[in-house]
């Protein structure tokens, strides 16, 4: 059988488990030798590829690997960087094939949301027109959870785990002193236009009565009105009122309460600041004390509060697209498949790169209260068991230990450099 190596690359955002998707990349091709050569990743993502910064992982130890998978972060660097359309720029994908051909790679493993998919879906395409042909494995990775297909995206149970937590704890100290201080608390979350994170919130509640108060979805259109309603019957019913908000918060013209009149490199508009507006509005017109704060990275890093469930499933999509390479399959992503909810069943399956490039999915309708402020039961069946299970990095000292790798260069082959655009 033919022997290539392997590319991997981590995109966009990072999450508390993604290093353990690369672990399980790493391992399983480790596994064998006969069919795949040494695995090189990309120094700070796609980025890596294009100018020939390659990553020999073979040179790190099978416990340093094993360690990435309780270690936050990109072990070997992330960027957002959208490769243009072929049309437009043709020469990025050409060298991308220029430098895999260069370093004998057959194998690609892109890990990241849905702009890397449609990438991994071009270099699939164009690789077969230029007689090199490149397996191509797009392996999900996104804390907003809105990748089509597969149930949950790996990032997602543990940045959901870190809110709702955070949302009780903080709801706590609130309410005791909520007589005579703040009577209001705002927490900002991610999500552009899924309230996935925004939703999970929701599992630090109960029974009536319980923080989160009020849940602000980008599904739904943001009323003022309604909304100061809702805060003052809350505080007059409770002491305080807890308010969760997404930064994909829309009002009725569709336009973005945060948005900050800039772009990032993918073209999405930046979002950030929608937590403290509402915090205002709720000073301005109701006179409530308040205090606000931003989940911003914290959420998406916190690996000493990781899911179980949400690194297992991390880890197992790093393995399935391996598999799913030395199978023969080209142009796909190992999906996570529900099989029931209790007892909490999953497998993996095989989705097509073609349905899954720039696809977006949202929160369900019937996910979110009549009222728009809140989660279902459906919602909470469907979250509760991404949350489940314990991770605990090992600690020394107090502090968590996480694994550095040494990300030693692989000698460069092309006499041409090349600038990103």
């Amino acid at each position: 059988m033919t022997r290539h190596n392997a590319f991997y690359a981590q995109s966009g955002g990072v999450t508390a488990v993604i290093n353990a998707t690369a672990a399980g990349v790493i391992e399983t091709a480790r596994k064998h030798p006969d069919r795949i050569g040494k695995v090189y990743a990309g120094r700070d993502g796609i980025i890596g590829a294009l100018t020939e910064d390659l990553i020999d992982t073979s040179a790190e130890s099978d416990e340093a690997i094993a360690a990435l998978r309780h270690t936050p972060g990109g072990a070997f660097g992330s960027c957002r960087y959208k490769l243009k359309s072929l049309e437009k720029n043709r020469a990025e994908y050409e060298r991308l094939i220029e430098v895999f051909k260069a370093h004998d790679i057959g194998y690609f493993f892109y890990n990241g949301g849905g702009d890397s998919a449609d990438t991994c879906l071009k270099i699939s395409q164009l690789s077969e027109t230029m007689g090199y042909p490149i397996q191509a494995i797009h392996v999900p990775k996104t804390v907003d959870n809105d990748l089509p297909i597969t149930d949950v995206c790996p990032g997602f149970g543990s940045v959901a785990k870190y809110v709702a937590v955070s949302t009780l704890e903080a709801s706590l100290d609130v309410m005791s002193m909520s007589r005579t201080s703040t009577k209001v608390f705002v927490l900002e979350v991610m999500g552009r236009h899924a309230g996935w994170i925004a939703a999970a919130a929701g599992l630090a509640g109960k029974q009536a009565g319980d923080p989160p108060h009020v849940i602000l979805f980008p599904e739904v259109e943001f009323d003022q009105d309604r909304f100061m309603a809702k805060v003052k019957q809350a505080v007059e019913e409770n002491t305080y009122c807890t308010i969760v908000v997404s930064e994909g918060l829309r009002d009725r013209d569709g336009n973005f309460l945060s948005d900050a009149g800039t772009t990032d490199a993918f073209g999405h508009k930046q979002l950030g600041g929608v937590g403290p507006r509402i915090a205002e509005m709720v000073k301005t017109e109701l006179g409530y004390k308040y205090h606000w704060a931003v989940a911003d990275y914290l959420q998406r890093s916190a690996r000493h509060l990781a899911s179980q469930t949400d690194l297992d499933q991390a880890w197992k999509v790093g393995e399935a697209a391996v598999e799913m390479a030395l199978a023969g399959k080209n142009a796909v992503m190992p999906a996570i498949r529900r099989k029931s909810d209790e007892p909490y069943e999953w497998d993996i399956i095989e989705a097509p790169l073609d349905q899954v490039a720039n696809v977006e999915t949202s929160m369900p309708e019937d996910f979110i209260t009549d009222d728009g402020f809140g989660i279902t039961d459906k919602a909470r069946r469907y979250l509760e068991p991404l949350i489940q299970g314990e991770a605990w990095p090992p600690w020394h000292r107090g502090m968590p230990v996480y694994v550095k790798l040494d990300n030693k260069a692989v000698p460069r082959k092309l006499k041409t450099d090349f600038t990103p655009s």
